[in-house]
């Protein structure tokens, strides 16, 4: 009598269970009862992002020091520089874009990839793009920084020839500066320039730094640079780079005496070698 009860209860029990069961798969027919089976879990679409890969990335960045963000940085450059590979592929100058001009589009592009970085890691696109010796030349620089100090800078140039484009040369411009390019006239149509300039901060004044790349229809060349002009700026016009700068020692000396140090003024005129200082005169502070 008693075990006849029990197997009865039992009985009845998993009868309910079961019940139960159906009853959830028929209310949520997403869902999965079975007792004993692994959990599905979504696939990683992550690693398919190009955006996403770099945020990754960058959040390492920010509690690892800028001299030694080499391999890091390098993955970075790797992700962008290929994506731009592929894009000017599908894109070639020239394409129809509703009127939107090509270095835009090209930035637009390199924007996109740094899309989902957020501060203190960020991506700063600087790209202009020219006709050349028959062709067109694209130059494609970035920043990537996570300080106001600790800053990279790339810079890559890519030809387009006859439907097809190439690139021709990657510089890493001067670390911890901003980037900015200023167009140069050459000497001839066999080289192709463009100036490179920025600014880093520290001590008691900004530092400027300036480059002169040239390419010569193979590769990508520095052909004249100045480091750190303290508290130097930068004009060019017409082939002409004019800075205005101070002397360190100069300026700690006088400003010590309670005297206002003499500023500089260096006067550059392109040449077939890159520039050549005119003149070096000082001026008023």
């Amino acid at each position: 009598m008693d075990s006849y009860f029990l197997g009865f209860r039992r009985h009845s029990l998993l009868a309910a269970l079961s019940a139960l069961c159906v009853g959830i798969a028929f209310l949520f027919p997403g869902a999965s009862p079975a007792l004993g089976k692994k959990k599905m879990s979504a696939p990683a679409s992550a690693t398919s992002d190009l955006a996403a890969r770099i945020e990754l990335l960058g959040q390492t960045l920010v509690n690892t020091p800028l001299d030694e963000s080499d391999e890091l940085t390098g993955q970075i450059q790797k992700l962008v520089l290929d994506d731009l590979q592929d894009w000017f592929g599908k894109n070639p100058p020239g394409a129809s874009a509703n009127g939107v001009p090509y270095e835009v589009r090209v930035r637009r592009e390199m924007e996109s990839a740094f899309s989902k970085l957020h501060y203190p890691a960020y991506g700063l696109p600087k790209v202009f793009s020219q006709p050349w010796n028959g062709g067109v030349v694209t130059v494609c620089g970035y920043t990537l920084g996570w300080s106001d100090y600790d800053l990279m800078n790339v810079v890559a140039l890519y030809e387009t020839r006859d439907g097809k484009t190439r690139q021709a040369g990657i510089d890493h411009f001067v670390q911890r500066t901003g980037l900015d390019f200023d167009l140069m006239p050459a000497p001839d149509s066999t080289t192709f320039r463009f100036l490179a300039h920025g600014i880093r901060l520290g001590k008691s004044q900004p530092r400027l730094s300036t480059v002169l790349y040239g390419y010569d229809g193979q590769s990508l060349k520095v052909l004249w640079q100045v480091r750190d002009a303290y508290d130097g700026k930068i004009d060019v016009n017409k082939g002409t780079v004019t800075i205005r700068y101070l002397r360190e020692d100069e300026y700690i000396h006088e400003t010590a005496e309670k005297r206002k140090p003499p500023r500089h003024l260096a006067i550059y005129k392109t040449s077939p070698q890159g520039l050549t200082l005119e003149s070096d005169t000082q001026i008023p502070f």
